[in-house]
């Protein structure tokens, strides 16, 4: 649901008569209703069911995609992209399951297939979608994630049990409300910054706003009895230092997949790019979405043995590498798809290391929220690395045939920022306090809170 709609932005306005600018709320849509609705979902799950919110989720995904399907109007488009920004909450919803249905030994390696789903995602449904829009209607590409999302709800209901585990209480509205108006500021200035101008009276009051906002909301939360998100356990240096280096690691990671796509459908002409075709353009990054599928199982046996904070830092490292593999060779097709998958595969051991830090540092009625708000901060990361790497383009570009295209050197310098953050990321997960190797719920003075009625074999507390 990410990608999905990347290969049919450029003929988007030709097909629904919008323009450009308004075209690229397909995007922008989606990414903000999915900042937005990840940690407030999250909570809801942690309140009311994650199994139920898990579903809502998918149905909204799915509602979505069905109004794709069946229009051409711009505004509907994008109020169902809007709808389908509920899809990023089910990461965290789903990891949270696992964390209450399955024994301890299985967890680990379960909770990083889960988390790495999110780049296997991106990585496989670019070609997929390139293929559908280049040799079908592109209103097919909507019917297939439709019946994709009506499976999920589907094959939910009958295989996911309700977790009984529950953290009761009322519901924050007010904390809901001062989320979504922060971060709705933050990240639409963010995603439209290169548009309307960094200095330009909306961007710069869409960060004021961002600022006063959330610092209200902050104070709304510390004092409210039951928060939407708890920040004085994010206050917590395991915590807070995972949620700064999944920043961090969005940030690293998402440069990789946004390069790649425009370096090598650069036209020749330019020197270095090689005027590939969007399907061609997905089947390069499909070697990335393989690698991350078979390398979980690898990121969880790592993080048993040495701690996830470990294999946190080891995975931004390797991203490094990645990025150094393509500054030293981004001209030969081989040595881009080898120097992406590289990325691919720090990117694996970061986003795999990422949710079990977080499960071994919260109590198991707030699971969710918490990996919803980690999801939230990669999310935002991964914004600001799209502005970053389209201000450093933007400011490196040549004419070519009587456009400008951004310059080798521009592409290098992306590299060396995302590769640069990267690091930054690996130094803040060694700073993250070590772990006891257990989740907090899993000592003897921690129990899980039941709620009436709850399926009998479900996990109990100890």
């Amino acid at each position: 649901m990410q990608t999905v709609v990347v290969p049919l932005l450029p003929d988007l306005p030709r097909l629904t008569g919008a323009s450009a600018g308004t075209v690229s709320w397909m995007v922008t849509a989606t990414l903000l209703s999915g900042a937005v609705l990840t940690p407030v979902l999250g909570r809801a799950g942690d309140m009311y069911g994650k199994r139920r919110v898990l579903m809502a989720a998918l149905g909204l995904m799915t509602a979505g995609s069905v109004l794709c399907a069946l229009t051409s109007d711009i505004a509907v488009l994008i109020a169902a992209r809007t709808l389908s920004g509920a899809a990023a909450a089910v990461v965290p919803l789903s990891i949270s399951i696992l964390r209450d249905e399955l024994p301890p030994e299985r967890r680990g390696s379960a909770v990083a297939l889960m988390s790495s789903t999110v780049g296997i995602g991106a990585a496989l449904g670019l070609p997929l979608a390139a293929v559908i829009v280049q040799y079908f209607d592109w209103h097919t590409m909507f019917r297939v994630t439709s019946a994709l999302g009506a499976a999920g709800v589907t094959l939910v209901a009958w295989a996911v049990r309700e977790s009984p585990v529950r953290e009761p209480g009322r519901f924050d509205v007010p904390g809901t409300l001062g989320l979504a108006a922060g971060l709705v500021c933050l990240l639409l200035g963010v995603s439209q910054g290169g548009q309307w101008g960094w200095g330009s009276g909306r961007v710069v009051g869409l960060f004021a706003a961002a600022v006063a906002v959330l610092a209200l909301w902050s104070w709304q939360q510390l004092r409210a009895e039951r928060p939407l998100v708890d920040l004085r356990l994010a206050g917590q240096p395991r915590v807070g230092l995972s949620h700064v280096a999944a920043l961090l690691a969005g940030f690293a990671f998402y440069a990789n997949t946004l390069v790649t796509a425009q370096l090598v459908q650069a036209p020749e002409a330019t020197g270095y790019g090689l005027g590939l075709s969007i399907v061609a353009t997905g089947l390069c990054l499909l070697p990335s979405g393989i690698v991350m599928l078979l390398l979980s199982p690898v990121s969880a046996r790592i993080s048993a043995a040495r701690g996830p904070r470990v294999t946190l830092a080891l995975g931004a490292a390797v991203i490094a590498a990645g990025y150094a593999v393509r500054i030293a060779d981004s001209r030969e097709l081989w040595m881009i798809i080898a120097g992406a998958t590289v990325v691919a595969i720090g990117t694996t051991l970061a986003y795999s290391a990422l949710p079990t830090l977080i499960l071994r540092a919260v109590p198991a009625e707030q699971t969710a929220s918490a990996n919803g708000v980690n999801v939230l901060l990669r999310t935002i990361g991964q914004a600001g690395s799209s502005a970053a790497v389209a201000a450093v383009l933007v400011h490196h570009t040549s004419p070519v045939g009587g456009a400008p295209v951004p310059t080798l050197h521009g592409y290098l310098l992306a590299f060396a920022m995302a590769g640069a953050v990267a690091l930054v990321a690996a130094a803040a997960a060694l700073c993250i306090p070590g772990d006891t190797g257990q989740d907090v719920t899993d000592g003897p003075d921690q129990a899980r809170v039941r709620t009436p009625g709850a399926r009998d074999g479900a996990l109990e507390g100890a």
